[in-house]
């Protein structure tokens, strides 16, 4: 006899969205095996409208219903939903319930410079005492004080502030809600209190009445509002606040044991880090750029954002624009791997390569201002944008042994990244340590996870990472024999600085 648990998944990525059915199968005798399988994938697109970059959000809740149909037209029968994507961005609602115009895209140009305004005001080691977060020019933080200081009518009228996934539930369920990994995004957020920082928001003129206390990660929402369950024609399916940041549904998703380990959320971003029981708000901390987010199961994380493979995924956009046809990413790969190694290298988090277009300019441009040639082809931009994030993560990684006094044998990675084997395979070489890479769809098996705590199905996160460990599989990357030639490339990557201005 075998007792089966469905939930459904939304991942919501900056560039896709995907929805998944995870299924607990619990077989008398046996060990429960989580099996997932893909429903529907669909594309998330940056608007732009006049000046401002923004979320088609109701694209998004669009597809997110079509999913649910998807589901049940299937054949399956999940008894709950969640809901994750990137962090910071968010929706106001009035009075009415109404939400007041399409979200600002974190990308959007508003903030410039906000960052040194807001330091300016509060004092940097202090903002960072207050909230624990890398200082980002996209965090809520600049966005609304940049709303603030356009006197946006928005702010004048909204009664309450939803993250994205919270937002996309209440338009789902009617029930407004907050989730905790999700609001230690914003830089509002005081992490030692454990509770929204209203002083600051004072201070910025922000209106701290906008905030809902925070839920924990597996609390229950709602069911579907009647009026979407009919639209669908569908039965009641249930809510579930999950670890509604991708990044922290993706670290619950990573298969490792009770020892300290460290990992790297592999995307478009990359967040490398490690897990803490209480946040670490050090002046080191702030210097060397590590955030604390919130996670699952009372957990801090201590993690540094990197640029990720936004460098190479733009780089492909615009080949593919000025191109006769599409070039694949196996093809790319390929020619990197055959390209002259350490040719070429970047710092991935320089500010210029941030905002989109004209990426293979930026690195050009980036590689003239340090005396390196230029790559000339497409595999050599690759080769570059590839060894340069591995050295990059070599440097978040020893940084993070020295804030927390850990050694870590290796490094787990998970996420789409990680299909990229040349990445993973440089890495290791970079790391001079093994890496360990699964799964792929870490924040959607995360987000699963989460639900069959609300279930009851697993008591918390050391189950749930069992769980992972004995469904899907990881492959391991030793690094090469000799690995002297990336030992002198990482004294190089560390060496070089682009010119004044740059």
């Amino acid at each position: 006899m075998t007792e089966r648990t469905a939930v459904l998944a939304f991942d919501l990525g900056a560039g896709s969205g995907r929805a998944l059915i995870g299924e607990l199968a619990a077989a008398e005798g046996g060990e429960p095996k989580l099996q997932v399988t893909e429903l529907h994938r669909f594309p998330n697109h940056a608007i732009q409208v006049g000046r401002h970059l923004h979320w088609d959000i109701l694209r998004l809740l669009h597809e997110i219903k079509k999913s649910i149909r998807i589901a049940f037209k299937e054949g399956y029968a999940p008894q709950t939903f969640g809901i994750d994507s990137w962090g910071v961005d968010f929706g106001l609602i009035d009075a009415n319930g109404e939400l007041l115009g399409n979200p600002y895209h974190y990308r959007d140009p508003q903030t410039e410079g906000l960052i040194e305004e807001v330091n300016a005001l509060i004092g940097k080691e202090e903002l960072f005492r207050q909230s624990g977060l890398q200082f980002m020019p996209f965090n809520t933080l600049y966005q609304l004080y940049a709303m603030k200081k356009a006197a946006s009518p928005k702010l004048e009228v909204a009664r309450t502030l939803l993250l994205t996934p919270d937002l996309l539930a209440y338009l789902l369920t009617g029930v407004q809600s907050c989730e905790f990994t999700m609001a230690t995004t914003t830089q509002l957020f005081h992490p030692e209190r454990r509770a929204w920082n209203a002083e600051l928001m004072e201070r910025l003129g922000i209106p701290a009445g906008l905030f809902l206390d925070p839920a924990e990660p597996g609390s229950v929402i709602g069911p579907l509002a009647p009026e979407v369950r009919e639209e669908l024609g569908v039965p009641a399916i249930t809510a579930v606040s999950v670890g509604t940041h991708d990044t922290e549904s993706a670290i619950a998703a990573v298969p490792a044991g009770d020892e300290p380990f460290a990992y790297l959320v592999c995307g478009t971003w990359s967040l490398l880090g490690t897990e803490m029981a209480e946040p670490l708000l050090t002046l080191d901390a702030m210097e060397m750029e590590f955030s604390n987010e919130g996670g699952v199961g009372g957990t801090y994380q201590l993690l540094k954002n990197i640029m990720g493979l936004w460098l190479l995924q733009e780089c492909k956009r615009e080949w593919d624009e000025k191109g006769s046809g599409e070039i694949g990413y196996p093809e790319l790969v390929a020619a990197a791997e055959a390209a002259e190694p350490f040719r070429s290298l970047v710092n991935p988090d320089d500010p210029r390569f941030y905002g989109p277009g004209g990426m293979p300019d930026k690195i050009r441009s980036y590689c003239e201002e340090t005396g390196q040639p230029a790559p000339r082809n497409e595999g050599e931009f690759v080769r570059c944008v590839l060894e340069s994030l591995a050295l990059r993560y070599r440097e978040a990684l020893e940084q993070a042994e020295t804030l927390t006094g850990r050694e870590y044998g290796g490094l787990h990675m998970v996420g789409g990244g990680i299909q990229n084997r040349l990445l993973c395979r440089f890495t290791a070489d970079a790391l001079g340590r093994p890496v360990w890479a699964g799964p792929v769809e870490a924040s959607a098996i995360g987000n699963m996870l989460m639900q069959l705590v609300a279930l009851g199905r697993c008591t918390g996160l050391p189950e749930a990472r069992r769980l992972v460990a004995s469904s899907f599989p990881v492959e391991q990357y030793a690094p090469a024999a000799d690995v002297s030639a990336w030992e002198a490339a990482y004294v190089r990557f560390r060496k070089q600085k682009p010119s004044a201005g740059a």
